[in-house]
């Protein structure tokens, strides 16, 4: 992430149970088959739950460069999955020319 100027030192995995209660959210978006199967599929506050799911690349057996391939490519999928996913809410600019 640090290639691409985001710094995620300070970040670690946590449980769910940290987040139960304490925010709401529209969209819950599970990007794994391990957390499809295994989280919970409800949580208060949630809006609607989507499944976009991934190669997990933690899960790549070979040598450390394929495996920072990996890393890069799930990083820059998700990437464009999430910008296509926004430009669907964005609104169309009204035509200034078209106004009387």
């Amino acid at each position: 992430m640090d290639e691409i100027d985001i710094d995620i030192s300070d970040q670690y995995s946590k449980n769910v149970s940290e987040y139960l209660g304490r925010l709401s959210a529209h969209y819950l978006i599970v990007v794994c088959e391990n957390a499809e199967e295994n989280c919970p599929r409800l949580f208060p506050g949630m809006g609607q739950r989507l499944f976009w799911p991934f190669d997990d690349p933690a899960a790549v057996e070979a040598s450390e460069e394929e495996q920072l391939s990996a890393f890069r490519r799930i990083r820059d999928e998700l990437d464009e999955r999430l910008a296509a996913w926004l430009t669907s809410f964005a609104r169309p600019q009204s035509n200034a020319s078209t106004m009387p």
